[in-house]
């Protein structure tokens, strides 16, 4: 059965992972440094990707760096306090796509009964990661990932909403992953 859900998660969260890959590519370049809503969108979709998809969750560290601001400081843009060191290129963001990409695969080929219920427990306070929502996350492995699927999944939503707003169109659904666990 474990492996029937496994494959079964692995196509759904792909899927949704290359729906946000799908609305980056799709993201005009001339509106890259200037329309900086869809950057930290996106920005922000793949560091708490690569976050919640790190275990244990203390030893995560971003290949794309951030810093922390304060409220008053925080770029009219952005949307949290987890700021980019700068504006990362599409490229950059693509590249990144694709290590978390491998990342989700990776964990969820390793699932097994007794790990996927094993506790994942943010500890943003101890790691001085500011997460969006103030309440800490207290989920099992398994749970973690449905959670951070969804959360890919609303942010892919709201990035093709401004494709959609900004260029008229946006990239097709995706409804499972073509590639294999």
């Amino acid at each position: 059965m474990i492996d029937i859900l496994k494959e079964s998660l692995w196509k759904h969260f792909a899927a949704s992972i290359d729906m946000l890959k799908n609305a980056i590519i799709w993201w005009p370049e001339e509106y890259w440094d200037t329309k900086r809503k869809f950057f930290y969108m996106a920005y922000h979709t793949l560091v708490f990707l690569d976050y919640y998809l790190t275990i244990p969750p203390e030893s995560f560290s971003s290949p794309l760096p951030y810093i922390l601001t304060e409220p008053d400081n925080i770029p009219q843009d952005a949307i949290d306090d987890v700021v980019p060191d700068r504006i990362y290129t599409k490229d950059e963001l693509l590249d990144y796509l694709q290590f978390t990409r491998e990342k989700c695969r990776q964990v969820i080929r390793s699932l097994t009964e007794e790990n996927s219920n094993q506790p994942w427990i943010d500890h943003s306070k101890e790691m001085d990661l500011s997460l969006a929502s103030s309440s800490s996350l207290n989920y099992s492995v398994l749970n973690i990932l449905f959670y951070n699927m969804k959360h890919v999944q609303h942010h892919a939503a709201q990035l093709n909403l401004l494709l959609r707003q900004e260029t008229g169109k946006a990239p097709d659904y995706a409804s499972l992953a073509e590639d294999p666990l």
